[in-house]
């Protein structure tokens, strides 16, 4: 028996050939045409991914901002409604639950857009989290799919195909809407690097706007895998590989969203501790020598000295800049840049240099 859910449009994906594997405890699309074509398609055109896999809960009631600002490490209270922040929920000891996005909707009401691996247990946590707090808990992932359109032809295909009004959205807001009785989320957000919009809605209209975006030619459609290769290039994390429980924000460089001065949250004193007296670990960036053509991989040993310092969290050979480059989490003692390293690739240490984290430039909506 087949224990992995299905998004709304599984049945379009199995229509149009995609390679299906599962993911996240859903069957989701890897890949149509082609990771490549997919990849390059969001940098110079337009792409859409189904992300239905995604969970989303409602936070509402008299305590709902103080709650939020008790789980989350961003600062809900100084965004206006319509903001969209990125943070994450942590442990006590600082090791993160997931980042997740938080819309701000004001009036007291939030909506969480989590990681489609954690829902569950996210959904567990924040529930533990609830003594003390005057608040409503509304999970709806069942009653959501989402559409990602991705790339700088993205705001025309929203507004010439679907008809979304868009243009008055900044980065990293949203506006909630009503269309032909259907409610509607719309936000300037992505995880791609480009400019990019992300609808939630019914199932039945994700199905609609999904058939209009394949008639219209305008979109092509993309898998997780081109999903992966997109936000590693700009240096966006994926949690699983970049953040775990066993991995905080700040040794993952994510400490800009990590709000130390915010009253207290889960996990602040762990973080402050951190920051005051360093970690242990750090995520780096690593390039292999330019005429080397071996790709590191998820979990792959990184060597200096003749000992193991820690291991390659995400590797590719880059489809933009055509260089073999990971993301490795590894002692704090060799992540200055510059830092000479090996990374053991089939048995065969492979020179590396510590680089910047960011191997392709964002393009995204100023």
């Amino acid at each position: 028996m087949d224990e992995n859910k299905k998004t709304c449009l599984y049945q379009k994906h199995v229509a149009l050939g995609a390679q299906m594997s599962p993911f996240g405890g859903f069957i989701m699309p890897i890949q149509y045409s082609g990771i490549r074509e997919e990849h390059l398609a969001v940098r110079h055109h337009c792409g859409v991914f189904d992300v239905s896999h995604m969970g989303e809960v409602e936070i509402s009631g008299p305590d709902a901002q103080r709650y939020v600002q008790h789980i989350f490490t961003n600062d809900v209270a100084q965004a206006p409604a319509g903001k969209i922040l990125y943070g994450m929920m942590l442990y006590p000891t600082g090791g993160t639950v997931d980042d997740l996005l938080v819309y701000c909707e004001g009036d007291n009401r939030y909506f969480l857009v989590i990681n489609a691996s954690n829902i569950e247990k996210d959904v567990e946590w924040m529930k533990s989290q609830m003594a003390g707090f005057n608040i409503k808990l509304d999970h709806q992932s069942e009653n959501y799919g989402e559409l990602a359109i991705q790339g700088p032809e993205a705001e025309s295909v929203m507004e010439e195909v679907l008809g979304l009004s868009c243009k008055e959205l900044e980065f990293y807001t949203f506006k909630s809407i009503c269309i032909d009785n259907e409610s509607l989320i719309i936000s300037r957000t992505g995880y791609t690097g480009e400019d990019g919009f992300e609808i939630y809605g019914s199932p039945h209209y994700i199905n609609q706007a999904w058939d209009a975006l394949m008639k219209s030619g305008r979109a092509l459609p993309c898998g997780l895998g081109c999903r992966d290769t997109l936000r590693f290039e700009v240096g966006l994390p994926l949690y699983g590989d970049e953040l775990s429980a066993d991995v905080s924000p700040i040794e993952a460089g994510l400490s800009i969203f990590v709000k130390t001065d915010k009253e207290d949250f889960i996990g602040r004193e762990a973080i402050i501790n951190q920051k005051a007296n360093g970690v242990t670990k750090k995520l780096v960036g690593l390039a292999l020598a330019e005429d080397d053509k071996a790709i590191p991989r998820h979990g792959y040993e990184v060597e200096a000295e003749g000992k193991k310092i820690g291991y390659v969290t995400t590797g590719y050979r880059t489809i933009m800049t055509d260089k073999s480059v990971c993301f490795a989490l590894i002692d704090a003692a060799y992540k200055d840049l510059g830092t000479k390293v090996q990374i053991s690739i089939h048995r065969k240490l492979h020179e590396a240099t510590v680089v910047k984290r960011k191997f392709y430039e964002k393009n995204y909506k100023k």
